[in-house]
């Protein structure tokens, strides 16, 4: 099968496929043709194209190959261009979009949303909004620099101390997180706030403060996207702002609802009080904004000197790393759906991860999927009125504990006093061993336990070792205990290694 690659509509830097890319494509058995000078604003040359093994050719042959690549989706006036029977690959907002998406659906085509891809894990190299999020969040502290037209950093220097940069990220999604690192590693003040009070973490882990927006709910996404906040978190949300405003430098605002018009965050009075010369980059403007008074693709200087960046192309400013991205998240894409790699595209709409970007196929409009759950709420177990009650599990009496320590320190000392050289010794290691052992292990993570063995397996690795050497001595009782240790320690090295190696495949396709 034929994959073209069109020149994107004006104003677009990126290119659906690169050179790279393309080679990628070709490997899995495709033929690929890209309109001429397509990559030209990403500084991918047709000829770069030509030494990849593309074609290189005219808009129509683009057009009119069985699956064409694309960015940005084909306005009305494209829609007839896709021939029949072809494959439709782009970005579409099809929930912003049921013009479009209907159009396209009246057509005998199938047509895949790249920036409908279900949040989980299995997706995740296909996850086109993460990839461009990734991308426009580090540009957009790169732009808010620029106007900013002062330090991030702290300096103190002969001519005077120069206090850092105070930056404000709202929302600590993809984009947030990639505007938080890039802006700590400037050496400025990043705070950030979320809904989510468990990406805190994750806020701490890249140099930022994470500021939380006390009230009596938790945000839950069920299909990894964000959610409409309440009334009491927009209020509680709305001072925190304003609070910030007066303090902060620069604001990066991320907040996106799929399918929805921008939330509102920060208003025209948040803006006044910030100081002159401070800086705003409003990253939802295509959606209407999160702040009061950004215009979609323009820069806006506020009576009093407050700057307010609305570009709607931060990943295209970066576009050749932005193409590569998205080119790699399109070659997956064909991976899961070549299963041959014979340049045979076959759609499996079973797969959850192919119907959930499947609009439409064959002329049958096949939008909304069905959701996907990814995460939950923790259910709380409705009250049976019948039921017996339940004994709760005890915890273990606090004179038992003691008396088990009494009893184990009364043993260490007979063995200590009666056993003979090197008894002792080696008892004594052994009870310190355990003591340790418990305590270190006792505050791991379950999740962690796993890959923990590994590191167990390379200890019963020593003690199988030690073992050995003890095999050949003369005492029986010497013997006989080294031969089971042997045993012991090859089960847990070898089962260890086999629990993980199986933990490991199940995150393969096909396991």
């Amino acid at each position: 099968m034929l994959i073209g690659v069109p020149r994107e509509p004006s104003g677009e830097t990126r290119v659906a496929a690169t050179p790279t890319t393309a080679k990628q494509l070709i490997a899995l058995g495709y033929d690929v043709v890209v309109e001429a000078g397509a990559g030209e604003a990403a500084s991918f040359a047709d000829e770069a194209y030509a030494e990849a093994g593309a074609g290189v050719g005219s808009a129509e042959q683009a057009w009119a190959a069985d699956i064409v690549f694309r960015i940005n989706g084909p306005s009305l006036q494209e829609v007839d261009r896709p021939q029949d029977g072809s494959v439709l690959v782009s970005m579409l907002a099809p929930a912003l979009n049921p013009e479009l998406v209907d159009a396209l659906a009246a057509r005998p085509i199938t047509v895949l949303a790249m920036d409908a891809v279900p949040r989980i894990s299995r997706a995740q190299s296909l996850d086109v909004l993460s990839s461009m999020a990734n991308i426009a969040g580090y540009r957009a502290v790169i732009e808010a620099a620029h106007h900013f037209g002062r330090f991030f950093t702290g300096q103190v220097t002969a001519a005077g101390k120069v206090p850092p940069a105070k930056v404000l990220i709202a929302g600590a999604g993809v984009a947030g997180l990639s505007a938080i690192g890039a802006a700590a590693s400037l050496g400025a003040i990043v705070r950030a706030t979320d809904p989510r009070p468990e990406v805190a973490d994750q806020v701490k882990s890249l140099g930022g403060t994470y500021l939380p927006v006390e009230v009596d709910e938790q945000m839950v996404s069920s299909d990894g996207y964000a959610k409409t906040t309440s009334e009491a978190y927009d209020a509680a949300a709305a001072r925190l702002y304003a609070e910030q405003a007066a303090d902060i430098d620069i604001i990066i605002t991320t907040a996106l609802i799929p399918g929805r018009p921008a939330p509102r965050l920060i208003t025209a009075a948040d803006v006044a009080a910030m100081r002159p010369g401070s800086v705003i980059v409003d990253m939802a403007t295509a959606q209407g904004g999160n702040v009061e008074g950004s215009v979609a693709g323009e820069v806006v200087t506020t009576g009093h000197g407050v700057t307010i960046i609305g570009y709607t192309d931060l990943a295209g400013r970066l576009a050749a790393q932005a193409s590569q991205l998205y080119g790699t998240n399109l070659v997956n894409l064909m991976k899961l759906v070549t299963p041959g790699k014979d340049g045979k595209l076959i759609l499996d709409l079973d797969d959850v991860v192919q119907r959930g970007i499947t609009v439409a196929r064959d002329g049958e409009k096949l939008w909304p999927p069905p959701p996907v759950q990814v995460s939950a709420a923790a259910i709380t177990p409705a009250i049976a009125p019948a039921a017996a009650p339940v004994a709760a599990k005890r915890p273990f009496p606090v004179a038992a504990k003691l008396a088990l320590t009494g009893l184990a320190v009364a043993v260490l000392f007979l063995v200590n006093a009666f056993a003979p050289e090197p008894i002792p010794r080696h008892f004594t290691v052994l009870v310190l061993a355990v003591v340790i052992g418990y305590y270190v292990i006792g505050k791991v993570h379950h999740a962690l336990h796993t890959p923990l063995m590994s590191v167990t397996n390379a200890i019963s690795g020593v003690i199988l070792v030690g073992a050995m050497f003890q095999v050949g001595v003369p005492d029986t009782t010497v013997r006989v205990l080294a031969t089971v240790a042997v045993l012991l320690a090859s089960i847990n090295v070898f089962g260890g290694f086999a629990v993980t190696h199986r933990m490991l495949s199940m995150f393969q396709k096909g396991n």
